[in-house]
């Protein structure tokens, strides 16, 4: 078949480096770029594979989110904008492994397996992030899709959650939206004007002053095209870190805020003002502000999961509206946001293991699920029962005013929302949303819960295989007595807990604890990182417990 001739001569042009493995994950591909050519070619065809098997569009991502510049990446992304399915993970590391010679092969089988009808047509929409690798290996994810003869639509620069906007966009024939980088700006303008006027009584002592650190990303240069959309009273958004002077991700970014516990470099010292900090791919948010002391505060996915809870929370119990709400976590969630969801606020939580496709799967067991990760990867889920309950309440005249009002906010809400997958900047929306209705600092904000210490170190080891989990990865199953070992080194602390996981993506053990007081949870982390040394045939030198 003239498919399988034309897939091994573009073969012949993107070689697999020998004995080179890939693995697809919760992040799809990521390694250097230059060891990405072959993959990008195979993940073209398995896109078009993919088109064709759903009869729909699909899209492919070309970024390493938060890696350092010199990496690159890619992932699918499914027909409703979520992330690719289990089953065709495994078809992406079989296709993505294969040797050239083989490839011809592995389609085939891949074909038989999953039922595709070859001769169905495939749509496929590309985009990538501003990496200078990504535009060459834009050319050979194109190559793929040409060899299965699929028609592409290459989108240029696009934040992650800007693509999986636009698949859904066009799947649903513009039900969720216009499949365009004006209409995503559009529709997330109008929302975010319409609850202002809507929250006509907020304001107080909110201020719509932020510094955004854009990771020298594609996010910055988004959240300068969607201002051009925006009244310029409503945000006063100062874009540092906007990729005029500075590598990617260097020294910056959501995730380096997140770890390091301190602002960005390239951002101006200045108190008491919101701080806000993207990723590279801008599916990531934190907030972070310097208090009068000088002292550091981050206010990470946990905050921001509590707070749009809360504040939905609110909303349903003021329109009336009988809808189960539920917030779904990791192990990495600070046990005090955990307590203060499920005390406090009277939210359920759920917790499940790290990766956003589990978060994600799980949110959509409620009518309407919060995730959050830590690092801040999160959204919201409204499930199609929601939606028609929230538009009925806003026009049923049998309610109250203020019912039906309540009923309004929670619709635009929606519209404010990317329920694909996480979104920098709409999640940025809804939190000024609610601050502004709240009259909250971002002080005030903060004082909602205080966070316990923790600490998260990274053990190199041989074989990441040796830890074994359950429990969404807070319980340790091998090596045997691993756990007991946690267990007996918790018990030493206050308020304390630990546990431990496999990378998905490179040989080391994740180290996670928490505590009282920072002293004790730095501590009680590398005591625990000491264990799992000795345990799992570490490698390099032993983690010690800093000496004061």
């Amino acid at each position: 078949m003239e498919y399988f001739k034309k897939i091994a001569t573009g073969s012949s042009r993107h070689c697999k480096p020998i004995d080179q493995k890939y693995s697809y994950g919760t992040a799809g591909f990521r390694c250097r770029a230059n060891l990405l050519d072959s993959v990008m070619y195979r993940m073209g065809i398995l896109a078009a594979l993919r088109s064709k098997q759903t009869k729909a569009t699909v899209g492919v991502m070309i970024t390493a989110s938060h890696n350092p510049e010199e990496d690159n990446g890619v992932k699918l992304v499914e027909p409703m904008g979520e992330m690719l399915v289990p089953n065709w993970e495994g078809y992406a590391s079989r296709m993505a492994n294969s040797s050239d010679e083989d490839l011809e092969c592995t389609v085939k089988t891949v074909v038989k397996e999953a039922q595709v009808d070859i001769l169905a047509p495939a749509n496929v929409f590309i985009a990538r992030d501003t990496r200078p690798s990504s535009v060459v290996l834009a050319q050979s994810l194109k190559d793929g899709v040409t060899a299965m003869e699929g028609q592409l639509t290459d989108y240029g620069l696009l934040s992650t959650p800007q693509l999986h906007y636009m698949v859904r966009c066009y799947n649903t024939k513009q039900a969720y939206g216009q499949h365009t980088e004006q209409g995503y700006y559009q529709k997330l303008a109008h929302a975010f004007h319409s609850l202002h006027k809507l929250n006509d009584a907020g304001g107080g002592d909110y201020s719509n002053q932020i510094l955004l650190d854009g990771a020298n990303g594609v996010g910055a240069l988004k959240v300068m095209q969607f201002l051009n959309h925006l009244e310029t009273s409503l945000l006063n958004i100062t874009v540092c870190n906007d990729g005029s002077n500075g590598k990617l991700n260097e020294m910056c970014g959501a995730d380096y805020v997140k770890i390091q516990q301190k602002p960005s470099s390239g951002m101006p010292s200045k108190v008491a003002v919101k701080c806000v900090s993207f990723d590279g791919d801008a599916d990531r948010i934190v907030y972070f502000y310097t208090d009068t002391d000088q002292r550091f505060h981050l206010l990470d996915g946990d905050k921001l999961a509590t707070l749009i809870a809360g504040y939905i929370q609110e909303l349903l119990t003021q329109s009336g509206s009988q809808l189960k709400m539920g917030l779904v976590q990791t192990a990495y969630a600070n046990g005090s946001s955990t307590k203060y969801a499920s005390e406090t606020l009277k939210v359920p939580v759920a917790c499940v293991s790290t990766g956003v496709k589990h978060l994600h799967h799980k949110a959509e067991d409620f009518d309407i699920g919060v995730y959050f990760e830590a690092n801040g990867h999160g959204t919201v889920l409204y499930s199609k029962n929601a939606e028609e309950k929230i538009q009925q309440a806003s026009q049923d005249q049998s309610l109250s005013n203020d019912q039906r009002k309540s009923a309004t906010i929670l619709k635009q809400f929606i519209d404010l929302t990317n329920q694909t997958v996480g979104d920098a900047l709409c999640d940025l929306l809804l939190v000024e949303t609610i601050l502004w209705a709240k009259r909250w600092t971002v002080e005030a904000w903060d004082a909602s819960y205080t966070d316990l210490p923790n600490r998260q170190l990274k053990v190199k080891v041989a074989d990441r295989t040796a830890i074994q989990t359950t429990d969404a990865e807070r319980q340790c199953t091998r090596p045997v007595g691993l756990q007991d070992v946690i267990n007996s080194l918790v018990a030493n602390y206050q308020t304390a807990r630990s546990f431990v996981r496999p990378s998905g993506t490179e040989d080391v053990v994740r180290v996670y604890a928490e505590a009282a007081t920072r002293e004790q949870a730095d501590k009680l982390a590398y005591e625990v990182a000491g264990r799992v040394y000795d345990l799992t045939k570490g490698v390099g030198d032993r983690p010690v417990v800093p000496t004061s």
